[in-house]
């Protein structure tokens, strides 16, 4: 939750001695944070069972996952890139439309056709708007773009997971191979006093997909 990575401890107990992660802005003496922390068997298991579940998935139907990734990821920015690219070309419509403006009235000015107050108005106000617009393509640019890398996301998890076929352990490299990293919020008691807990994994290339 507070954005620290989270240190790795271990309750010696005589009792069932176990380790676990806790938040490293919490130790060291800074007390800057809440004691959460999470079993390291608990988390251990409950990644094993996720990667488990994907990789079952792709060996067995490996273009139902790419289409449900799909469909879960781009189609939610399906319309919001449509619009991007639609806006996109309005602005460079009006930047071309612009240019022919600014060249127009300097071309007035060298005729006397507009005086020095008036061609001193438009060329700021024109050039205003192009340095707005410019702008704004560039970000919407970069927004079509990430939309992009997305699609092309899926298809390298997609070969990554392909690697590995029924893990029955986590290894170092079946980690850093698929997952990017792991979110581990706090835990909190309903009424009951049961005990919740949010594990959030982040895969490379494609997210969040659990």
């Amino acid at each position: 939750d507070c954005g620290w990575s989270m240190a790795f401890g271990t309750n010696h107990r005589k009792k069932g001695p176990y380790s676990y992660y806790h938040c490293s802005k919490n130790g060291q003496g800074l007390h800057q944070c809440s004691m959460h922390y999470i079993r390291y068997d608990v988390l251990y298991n409950f990644v094993l069972s996720r990667l488990q579940y994907w990789i079952g998935l792709v060996h067995q139907d490996e273009q139902a996952i790419m289409e449900r990734l799909s469909k879960s990821s781009v189609t939610e920015q399906a319309a919001a890139s449509k619009r991007a690219a639609q806006e996109k070309k309005r602005a460079e419509k009006r930047l071309t439309e612009l240019d022919n403006l600014l060249a127009k009235i300097y071309e007035d000015r060298v005729k006397e056709k507009i005086n020095e107050r008036n061609f001193s108005m438009l060329t700021q106000k024109y050039q205003q708007e192009q340095g707005e617009l410019e702008a704004r393509i560039e970000a919407l640019t970069a927004q079509l773009a990430s939309t992009r890398e997305q699609e092309d996301g899926i298809n390298k998890w997609v070969d990554l997971v392909k690697q590995f076929s029924s893990p029955t352990e986590l290894t170092a490299e079946l980690l850093n191979t698929l997952i990017e990293k792991i979110l581990i919020h706090e835990a909190v008691k309903d009424a009951d006093g049961n005990r919740t807990q949010e594990i959030e994994i982040i895969y490379r290339f494609v997210g969040k997909i659990d």
